[in-house]
């Protein structure tokens, strides 16, 4: 990237910010609107990267109890442990929807 296209998108950044201003007090209604759509997406967003997380994991610590027999108990503990953090994301992500939705100012 050389300057003279640095200095032109910089100049577009600044010069078109006005174009994101809003009349006072109108984005509050606006706002309420979207909160319920975009936390539906953050919840299944978070569900789908936990459910991946936790299929990798499962799958790793088969492998591994597969290759040694004898640490089955260790990674069974690291499984579970594992297992429950991962799962955490998703109850934090739950909560802190919840939080938003029901937030009234």
């Amino acid at each position: 990237m050389n300057v003279k296209t640095f200095l032109l998108a910089l100049a577009l950044f600044v010069f078109a910010s006005p174009m994101f201003a809003q009349a006072p007090g109108s984005g509050a209604d606006e706002a309420k609107k979207w909160v319920a759509i975009t936390s539906g997406f953050a919840m299944a967003i978070a569900s789908g990267l936990c459910g991946l997380a936790q299929a990798k994991a499962v799958a790793a610590s088969a492998e591994a109890m597969a290759r040694n027999p004898g640490a089955s108990a260790a990674i069974r503990f690291a499984l579970l442990l594992g297992l429950v953090l991962i799962e955490s994301l998703a109850l934090y992500t739950l909560v802190i929807i919840f939080a938003k939705v029901t937030y009234t100012p």
